[in-house]
C-alpha cells in the first residue's frame, strides 16, 4: 500500500479505547479529519478535541471507512501512530559553540548524531527549541491551538550575541517569536545555557531583565552550564567555572527571585544544581523551585530528591515504610552514580547503614573516561567506564556484594542498554553482580537499598527521565 503525504499509519490501537470500538485497527491508515488533511500530531491534537468528529480511515483491504465519532470533548482516540510527529522530524539549522552533539566521539549510534529542533517535540516531550527554523505561520498555528508549554533555548536576548552563539544570522530576529506567543498567551519556559565569558556576567543580567517581560506566560527560565567534553578539538573555547564564578552566578539569580514572585507567585530564575554543587552551596528550599517546573533540565532534582528520602527515612525508622526491622535487613551492595551527585548519595548511605547495622553500602563515583572528567552527570556514565572502575576494585580485593544499583538515566530510556551500546547483561555478566535501575525519588532509593527484589517500575507515573548534560538529546 503506497502511503502519500498526510497520510498516516497506525502501529498501535490502545485496548478499550474508542478507536478499538470503531473497528480502527493497526495497519489501518488514517486519511481525514472532518474532511482536512491531517498535516502532523498538533493537526491531530487540534482536530479530535472536538466533541463530534468525522474521521476517514482506510482498511488493509483498501477500503475506506467515515467513522462518525461522539464522544466527550478531549477524549483522545487511542491511537497510536508509526511515526510519532506524523511528519519528518525537523533538525537543527545552528552550530552552536556549547552543542553536546559536535562534542560526541565517532563510532556511536546514528541516533545520537540528530540534532532536533522541532516544536512539536518541546510540546510532546519538553525539548528546547531554539525557534531559529521556525516561521510566522508556525508561531500563529502554536497560538491558534494553544499548544503549551512550548520549552525555548534563549541563550541571551542580545541579538547580536544570539547570532554568534547559534552560528545563526536568523538567530537574533527570530526572538521576535517570544512577544508573538506572549501576546498570544501561550505559556512558555526557558533556558539559558551559560558559556564563561560570553553570556553570563553582564549578558546573563541582561537576559534575565529582558525576559521578566514575559511573565507570567514565560513561567520559568534555567540557567545551566554549558556540558564540556574532551572532544572539542576545533571547536569554540569555553572554560569550566570555578567555585567563586560558580557563586556568582547563583548569587545573580537569587538577587532577582523575590521580586519576581512579590509580582507574580514565580520565582522565575532558576538556577541548575550544578551551580549549587559547584559553588559548595546548600540548594534552595522546596518552596522556591515554584513546583519543580525546571525538573529536567536539573533545576531542584537534588532537593527534591533529598527531601523525599528524609521523608520516607522516617517513615521506615518508625516502622511505616519497611516491613523488615532493622536487625533483619543483612545486606552488601553497591552504588554508582555520578561525581555531581555522589557527595548526596554517600550521604544517604551513612543514614541508611545508621539506621540498619546489618547493612553495609559501598558508594562510588564513576569518572568519565569516556567523555571526559569534566562530564560529571550519572546521565553520561557508559558501560564501559563502569565495568573498568568497579573491576578494578574488584581486583583489589574489595567485596561489592552481590548487588549492584545505578540511577536509571544511566541506560537508554526503555531499554536495557546504556550509551555505549552495552548492555545490562555485559554488565552483569563482567562484574558477577545482579544490577538494578533506580528509579528517581527518595522512597524509591531506600526501596531499592532494602529490598533484594526490588526492580524499577517505568511505567510508574511518577517516573521522571532526566536528560543529558547539554539538555537537547532525545
Amino acid at each position: 500500500m503506497k502511503i502519500k503525504k498526510n497520510e498516516h499509519v497506525i502501529k498501535e490501537v490502545f485496548p478499550g479505547s474508542i478507536a478499538e470500538e470503531m473497528g480502527i485497527e493497526p495497519g489501518d491508515v488514517l486519511l481525514a479529519i472532518n474532511d482536512q488533511d491531517v498535516e502532523d500530531v498538533f493537526d491531530y491534537r487540534y482536530m479530535i478535541k472536538d466533541e463530534y468528529i468525522e474521521v476517514l480511515v482506510r482498511k488493509q483491504d483498501g477500503e475506506e471507512w467515515l467513522l462518525e465519532i461522539d464522544k466527550e470533548y478531549d477524549d483522545d482516540l487511542g491511537i497510536e501512530f508509526e511515526n510519532g510527529l506524523m511528519s519528518d522530524y525537523r533538525s537543527c539549522s545552528n552550530k552552536c559553540i556549547f552543542c553536546f552533539i559536535d562534542q560526541m566521539p565517532p563510532g556511536m549510534r546514528d541516533t545520537l548524531y540528530f540534532k532536533d529542533d522541532d516544536s512539536r517535540l518541546s510540546f510532546l516531550q519538553g525539548n528546547y527549541i531554539t525557534l531559529t527554523n521556525m516561521k510566522e505561520r508556525d508561531i500563529e498555528r502554536i497560538i491558534r491551538m494553544q499548544l503549551a508549554p512550548i520549552n525555548i533555548s534563549v541563550q541571551t536576548t542580545n541579538p547580536e550575541l544570539r547570532c554568534k552563539m547559534l552560528n545563526n544570522r536568523f538567530a537574533g530576529e527570530k526572538l521576535k517569536y517570544l512577544q508573538m506567543l506572549y501576546d498570544g498567551h501561550v505559556e512558555m519556559n526557558g533556558q539559558v545555557v551559560c558559556c564563561k565569558n560570553v553570556n553570563d556576567g553582564a549578558e546573563l543580567e541582561r537576559t534575565m531583565d529582558d525576559l521578566a517581560r514575559y511573565l507570567p506566560f514565560l513561567r520559568s527560565v534555567s540557567v545551566v552550564p554549558a556540558g564540556i567534553t574532551r572532544f572539542r578539538d576545533n571547536l569554540f573555547p569555553i572554560g569550566l567555572y570555578t567555585k567563586e564564578e560558580a557563586g556568582a552566578v547563583i548569587d545573580m539569580v537569587e538577587s532577582r527571585q523575590q521580586e519576581y514572585y512579590d509580582r507574580f507567585g514565580l520565582h522565575f530564575i532558576h538556577a541548575s544544581d550544578e551551580w549549587y554543587i559547584t559553588a559548595g552551596r546548600e540548594f534552595p528550599e522546596e518552596e522556591r523551585y515554584d513546583g519543580y517546573i525546571q525538573l529536567e533540565n536539573g533545576v531542584g532534582m537534588m532537593r527534591m530528591l533529598i527531601n523525599e528520602f528524609e521523608k520516607a527515612l522516617d517513615e521506615v525508622v518508625h516502622g511505616a515504610g519497611h516491613e523488615a526491622p532493622a536487625g533483619q535487613v543483612r545486606r552488601t551492595l553497591t552504588i554508582a552514580t555520578g561525581k555531581l551527585a555522589y557527595p548526596t548519595i554517600r550521604g544517604f548511605a551513612d543514614k541508611l547503614m545508621k539506621a540498619f547495622p546489618h547493612l553495609t553500602i559501598h558508594v562510588y563515583y564513576i569518572r568519565n573516561d569516556f567523555f571526559g572528567e569534566t562530564i560529571t552527570v550519572s546521565g553520561l556514565i557508559t558501560g564501559q567506564d563502569l565495568i573498568g572502575q568497579l573491576k578494578e576494585r574488584q581486583d583489589k580485593g574489595e567485596d561489592l556484594g552481590s548487588v549492584l544499583l545505578i540511577p536509571s538515566n544511566m541506560l537508554r530510556m526503555g531499554e536495557q542498554v546504556f550509551l555505549d551500546d552495552l548492555t545490562v547483561e555485559d554488565v552483569e555478566r563482567e562484574l558477577g553482580m545482579k544490577l538494578a535501575a533506580v528509579e528517581p525519588g527518595g522512597k524509591e532509593f531506600i526501596d531499592a537499598v532494602l529490598n533484594p527484589e526490588y526492580t524499577m517500575d517505568r511505567n510508574n507515573e511518577n517516573f521522571v527521565y532526566i536528560k543529558a548534560y547539554d539538555r537537547d538529546i532525545v
